[in-house]
């Protein structure tokens, strides 16, 4: 099992692709400001966390990583980490842009805490298009997007934190239960 879950991770690390540079995050940020409903969460939130890439890979087990950074009213505050472990029928592997609003101080000051999200979710993913859904114990959110270039979203804030992802592209189909988890670092 131990063996499983390190193919698991390494796959998922491949997936996430080299750190990603400053203009992969500004990128990151202007593909979201432009892409639907989050392009207005950037006035109404009181920070972020931006993700560029994040690799997700699974076959009975899965797993994700992704690096990001932490904004508050547009300057960097500190760095962050994803690290998903999800069990269930799922196989395949995708890599995605993520973005985090968070619409308070308090919804901030939870996320810098560390607290892990479990959910069980759904979703189909073929190359940059993609459709999903999920059911966490913040809430439930859904969304779609045609690609890098023409990218739909559309939400709201759940218990404080409205939650975004673009697929850069794969392949994968799941319906798993998940864990996730975010460090962060301050500045």
């Amino acid at each position: 099992m131990k063996r499983l879950l390190m193919s698991v991770a390494t796959v998922a690390l491949l997936l996430s692709g080299p750190v990603a540079s400053a203009d992969e995050y500004s990128d990151t940020v202007d593909l979201f400001k432009n892409a639907g409903e989050s392009g207005k969460f950037f006035a109404r939130s009181y920070g972020y966390a931006v993700f560029p890439t994040v690799g997700k890979a699974g076959f009975v087990v899965g797993g994700a990583h992704g690096d990001g950074r932490v904004y508050v009213g547009g300057v960097q505050v500190g760095t962050t980490t994803v690290t998903q472990l999800s069990v269930g029928f799922q196989a395949g592997g995708q890599a995605f842009s993520m973005i985090i609003f968070f619409q308070d101080k308090a919804a901030f000051e939870d996320f810098t805490k560390g607290n892990f999200e479990f959910g069980a979710g759904v979703s189909a993913v073929a190359i940059t298009a993609a459709a999903g859904a999920a059911t966490t114990t913040t809430g439930s959110t859904a969304g779609a997007s045609g690609g890098k270039n023409d990218a739909v979203t559309a939400g709201d804030f759940n218990n404080g934190v409205a939650i975004f992802t673009i697929v850069k592209g794969g392949a994968m189909y799941e319906a798993a239960v998940s864990g996730m988890k975010f460090s962060f670092k301050p500045k």
